[in-house]
């Protein structure tokens, strides 16, 4: 790319294109582009840049693995006070009847 204006039109094309999640310009001339993203189909975004900048070729397609971020271990739970204050105790008696009623069948 030898001016700004193709820089442009290269960064436009690459950033609409199906899976692309960055663009950027690479190298000593800013003359590259790095285009990252998950399902990146190279050889038709290679096409569509040649259709606006009639130059394009893929230097280099690779898998980007991410490295695992470490895992912090669970917090323990935070200690809680609980206070508990005794209930008081009722007493109740059970006093049989001492008439009982006779029983009657309708």
């Amino acid at each position: 790319m030898h001016c700004s204006k193709c820089r442009k039109k290269a960064l436009k094309v690459a950033a609409v294109a199906y899976g692309v999640t960055s663009v950027a310009l690479h190298g000593p001339e800013k003359d590259k582009l790095m285009i990252l993203g998950d399902g990146v189909d190279a050889a038709c975004l290679t096409e569509a840049l040649r259709k606006k900048l009639c130059h394009a070729s893929i230097e280099i397609v690779e898998e980007v693995k991410d490295t695992p971020k470490p895992v912090d271990p669970p917090k323990p739970p935070s200690p809680q006070i609980i206070i508990c204050q005794p209930q008081p105790f009722e007493y109740y008696r059970v006093v049989p009847d001492p008439t009982p009623a006779p029983c009657t069948i309708m």
